[in-house]
Order: structure tokens, then sequence, then C-alpha cells
């Protein structure tokens, strides 16, 4: 099935986490990419779980429809035929620093004067200007200087989400930035640089509906949203188990406290108007914490349904692959020829009339083995 990036083609040069995940995005919209590996091929190719060298279940994750080409662009031979593909490229993709990315020739200078109607796209940590440019960045330390870390520890220690979530999010952003340049190519038929910098697209993120009083002009206090601050706001016990439980605006409150026989809570002064609950909101999150632990997750969980008030169980990643909703909806995918197997999700954007995104069908390529793709492009 095609995609709505179907003729697009994306050469790309990026490892780990953040460009391989941005390409990942054009794959699923329909876009040929062809990831260009440096000798030995791509550090994940060794991380995670595998059942043979090379294709281990990260790279696998990231990889998927993409073609995969070993080139040494030190060789003056990789490096013409690697200039005969960005001609024929529409984007190329990378997450090196730029002087990195200049150093084996492939920085947005000269890129661009191969092929100026390009879209080039680096994916940097700190970006090319200011103090920190030039530095090494990895998910780790951009959770920490972005206020992620710190955020996440309100209540403890600093501490990371426990996944690669910086370097996701600015995939999703390069993916987003890269969709649009090509369509302001369609207009004006102009290529273009794009820099996506990790650290001010994650203090972007993290500050939406954190600011606080330093939305302000002078400022009116500190950063804040109490309810995603409050120690109460968790995952809730119950009598047997732990759900996730979401009591938020007037209406909920109002059905969860009829339900409960405590009506009065919401005629007080403290709790009766929106701003008024959004300054106790540690005190209403404690009675729903002890509301919940007084009966069955089960029967909360169909309570607070009929209610129309959202609430899920607290899944681990394995019995997502058992979940009865991303079964009904074929989520996972399997792929590949019988002797070579692979679990993948498709993608989760739907595209009508069909419904349904475009989804690799092929297992994915062992170093260099798309090299026959790649010369389809200069055919």
């Amino acid at each position: 099935m095609s995609g709505p990036l179907e003729g697009v083609r994306v050469l790309d040069f990026s490892t780990t986490f953040s460009g391989p995940y941005c390409t990942k995005q054009l794959v699923d919209l329909g876009a040929d990419v062809i990831k260009v590996e440096a000798p030995g091929g791509d550090i994940t190719r060794g991380l995670g779980i595998n059942r043979e060298p090379g294709m281990a279940s990260v790279y696998i994750a990231a990889n998927i429809g993409k073609a995969s080409i070993e080139l040494d662009l030190k060789n003056p031979i990789d490096r013409a035929y690697l200039n005969q593909l960005i001609i024929k490229a529409d984007v190329v993709v990378h997450n090196m620093r730029p002087q990195a990315a200049d150093r084996v020739g492939i920085g947005v200078d000269e890129v661009m004067s191969i092929n100026p109607k390009i879209i080039y796209l680096a994916i940097t940590g700190y970006g090319t200007d200011g103090p920190y440019a030039g530095r090494p960045a990895y998910d780790d330390t951009i959770q920490g200087m972005s206020g992620l870390a710190w955020l996440q520890g309100l209540h403890t220690e600093p501490t990371y989400v426990a996944t690669a979530i910086a370097d996701k999010v600015t995939g999703l952003s390069g993916a987003i930035a890269l969709v649009s340049a090509l369509f302001a190519r369609e207009k004006s038929g102009k290529g273009q640089a794009i820099e996506v910098p990790m650290y001010e697209t994650m203090v972007g993120f993290n500050l939406m509906e954190q600011w606080g009083g330093r939305a302000f002009i002078p400022s009116s206090g500190p950063t804040a949203y109490a309810r995603l601050r409050s120690p109460h706001r968790r995952p809730y016990r119950t009598l047997d188990g732990v759900i996730s439980v979401v009591v938020y605006h007037e209406g909920h409150w109002r059905r969860f406290l009829e339900a409960v026989g405590r009506n009065d809570i919401l005629e007080s002064e403290e709790y009766g108007t929106t701003e008024a609950r959004s300054k106790n909101t540690d005190g209403l999150y404690s009675f729903l914490a002890d509301e919940l632990v007084t009966r069955s997750s089960e029967y909360w969980l169909n309570l607070l349904n009929d209610l129309d008030i959202p609430v899920a169980r607290v899944s681990s990643l394995d019995e997502l692959f058992d979940d009865e909703h991303l079964k009904a909806v074929g989520f996972f995918q399997e792929i590949g020829p019988e002797s070579d197997r692979y679990l993948t999700t498709r993608s989760a954007m739907l595209f009508a009339p069909e419904n349904c995104a475009p989804m690799p069908t092929a297992a994915p390529d062992r170093l260099g083995q798309g090299r026959a793709r790649a010369d389809a492009w200069l055919a």
C-alpha cells in the first residue's frame, strides 16, 4: 500500500534513537528510506535482544522498512556513489554534531551544493549557536538539563523517564519539520536546511503546561501546574490492585462524589470552583485515594466507565501484546517470510478512505542488504 509520502526519497545517516525514530515515521508514511551505515553498522544493531549478530531488537524496531547500505565515506568510490544518491534524494537526515557531519562530508553546505533542492535535517543536541553548541548530548543529559529529570523527582530525587523520551520527541519534531519543508518545496521549488536541537525541543515540551507565573511579564510567580506536580497524582491502589483514574473537571467530580455519597464536598469553599480545586489538588486527590482503596479494581473500572470518568488498568509492557483493543485494531503486525519472522507495530496514523497506514511487509535489512534498492534510485 502506498502512503502520502510515496515517491519521497530519504537518505538517513542517523544512529541510535532520535534520527532513526524520525525516519521511521517517514517510512510509516510511505517514504523510501535508505539507511547509510558506516562500516560495522549502526551501534543499535547490538542493543537489546538478538537471535543473530547485527539484528538486535532495538535496531529492528527503529529501522524496519528501511534499506541498509554500508559505505565508508573516506573511500573515494563509496563517496562518489553517495554523491549520486544525494542528487536523487529529496531528504537527508543525520543526528551528528555539525562538525562531525562536516568531517565526513555530509555537512549542510556540501550536501546542498550537490543538490540545492534537497531538504536537509540536522538533529543536534544544542544547535549551532549559543554557549552549548557542539557539546555531546544524549537522552539522559537532555532530560537532566531540560528540567524533566527534576520534574520526575519532585517528591524524591531527580530521575529519568524510563524511555528515550527526549530522543523520540525530538525525532517526531524533526519528522514534522521535514514534512512541512517538503510541502513548502512543492510551492517554491526550493530546498531548505532544518536544524532541530534536542535541548530547545524538550524545554518547550516540558514547559507547555508548567509555565505558571513565568508566563507573564513581569513574572507573577514560579513555574507550576499543581495537578501534575501533586504527590497524589499517581496510579491508585484499590482493594486488590492498581488502576489509573483521572477525575478532572467539575462534571467528573460531581458524578464521582454523588456515586460515593459525598456531594457536600463540592459545596465547600475549598472545592467549589475550578480555581479552588486547582489550589487544593492534594486534598481532593488524597480523598480519591482513600475512597479507591475500599473496593476492588473491577468494581471501580465498571463504575467509573459507566460514569464516563477516565479509568484504566495499569498495564505492563508485556500485557500490551494481549490487549483486546490492540488486537481488534490490528496494531501488532507479523512481517517477513516464514523463515525470518518479526513482530512490529503498524503506524497509529490512519488515512481515509483506506483507513489504514502503509505497512512494511519485508523483514528488516541485514547490514548492506539494501544496495539493490539504492541502485534503483540511480537506474
